[in-house]
């Protein structure tokens, strides 16, 4: 019963859907396809015009080749048969001629009609050995149709020499007590003219190219050009008034619909900022009215307090209209960068603390001026408020400016992190609180890096506290 039981076939496991059983025997191939697929798309462009190009370029470069070997193995080779068996033929009927009339030893009347008349070079040499063979050519269409002739035509021991530069080509072939050398001009077996077949057809893919470059040129640009302008209207850099609609009409539907976005854009951006303007005006009316009624009220620790109070307001009221405004309606432009932090300085120095900067590369960048300092007296302030020292290290290479801000506080935990960045959440340590406490430093340092299209992000500092690092383009 075992003996049977064992021989029975092996068959699939019922248990074990089908397709997964498929999937487990293609997935080595699966997987091998895949390596290739990605090694490709490495090597591949990434920009639409370099992708262009290939699209273009590949389809022609493969009917050139197809029609190169089509035409060699049909018409070059069938023309340089043609043309050796022709050859082959006038030796044949020579040698015919010199085995029927072997009394004339010279062989000079032969030797002038093959002259003359087929354009032969002969010669009658004493029989001898063949020269040692020459190499074979890696591609030589006439040595094989030459050989293939010679042997099925005369079917004697023949050596011939079709290398070198030399417009003549060399035939020995054994007779009974003789050997007889032929010279045969190369266009004479050979269809020689074949290069200029290929020069005509290389010629016009090269200027079929140059007219297909010139024209994607100039249908890439518009898309370039819109790339440009939207990438400058999310660095919040003026676009340039020359922009305008270009190009294919896809191009242009996607140019009028960027420029009805970035007017709907501003029109809303001038609404908010005019409502903040006008709730900024009727607030700060008020609290002037509060001061100016304490001031008139007789001086007392009641009426400092409300001072301070009606000054904690003004500067809670500040900071909201900083969050909701952000850095709408402002210019970029260029920030000499050392400048702007050695404005600190002072401040560590009033504070007892140590302030240091460290600067690699181009101190240039075009931002938002107001709001770049904004952005960094946030995050280097409150450095200074918690750890005794800072550095601030700037790395501007490769058209990235990445600035990374330390200190020796006692830091944000890892989990945390993310939080900090979400508007009026305060930790108890405070360190994402900016001057007011309102829990809005950290949110408006983000959304000012964002809008210049950068990115911030929290780690720890090789001083033991916060290391707070910023990358923007530039």
């Amino acid at each position: 019963m075992s003996d049977q039981t064992d021989r029975l076939p092996l068959t699939p496991d019922p248990a074990v859907p089908r397709q997964s059983q498929r999937s487990r025997r293609y997935s080595p191939i699966r997987r091998f396809w895949r390596r290739v697929a990605r090694r490709f798309a490495a090597i591949m462009p990434t920009g639409l015009y370099g992708r262009s190009l290939i699209i273009i370029i590949a389809p022609m470069l493969l009917l050139q080749g197809i029609v190169a070997f089509v035409f060699m193995e049909r018409h070059w080779q069938a023309v340089t048969n043609r043309l050796s068996a022709s050859v082959v033929r006038d030796i044949s009927a020579v040698v015919d001629v010199i085995e029927i009339y072997p009394q004339d030893t010279e062989f000079e009347t032969i030797t002038s009609i093959a002259r003359e008349r087929l354009s032969l070079d002969m010669r009658i040499l004493p029989l001898e050995d063949f020269p040692a063979p020459k190499p074979k050519p890696f591609f030589s269409i006439l040595d094989a149709a030459l050989s293939k002739q010679l042997a099925s035509r005369l079917k004697k021991p023949f050596w011939i020499d079709t290398l070198g530069d030399s417009d003549i080509l060399e035939i020995r072939i054994r007779l009974e007590e003789r050997v007889l050398r032929v010279f045969v001009p190369r266009k004479q077996a050979y269809a020689s003219n074949t290069h200029i077949f290929l020069l005509w057809m290389v010629g016009a893919s090269i200027v079929l190219l140059t007219i297909a470059i010139l024209f994607l040129r100039n249908q890439i640009r518009p898309i370039q050009r819109l790339a440009e302008a939207a990438e400058s209207f999310g660095k919040g850099q003026t676009v340039p008034d020359e922009f305008r609609p270009r190009g294919a009409t896809e191009v242009r539907q996607a140019t009028v619909a960027f420029l009805e976005m970035r007017n709907r854009i501003e029109r809303a951006l001038d609404q908010r900022t005019s409502m903040l303007a006008g709730v900024s005006h009727d607030l700060r009316t008020v609290l002037t009215r509060f001061r100016l009624q304490l001031a008139l009220v007789p001086q007392s620790n009641e009426v400092e307090a409300l001072s301070g109070d009606v000054d904690d307001m003004q500067d809670m009221l500040q900071a909201y209209l900083d969050f909701a405004r952000g850095d709408t309606g402002e210019d970029a432009s260029t920030v000499n960068i050392e400048d702007v932090l050695q404005r600190f300085q002072g401040d560590a120095e009033k504070l007892g603390k140590t302030f240091s900067v460290q600067l690699e590369g181009d101190p240039s960048i075009v931002v938002r001026p107001t709001a770049f300092s904004r952005l960094m007296s946030n995050l280097i302030l409150n450095s200074l408020r918690h750890g005794d020292r800072v550095e601030v290290r700037v790395r501007h290479q490769k058209n990235t400016l990445v600035l990374e801000v330390h200190d020796d506080g006692p830091g944000i935990a890892e989990g945390l992190r993310d939080e900090v960045f979400k508007p009026f959440v305060r930790l108890d340590d405070a360190r994402n609180q900016d001057e007011t406490g309102t829990g809005l430093g950290l949110a408006i340092s983000q959304d000012i890096v964002h809008t210049h299209g950068g990115e911030i992000l929290l780690g720890n500092s090789d001083l033991g506290g916060l290391k707070v690092t910023i990358k923007l383009p530039g």
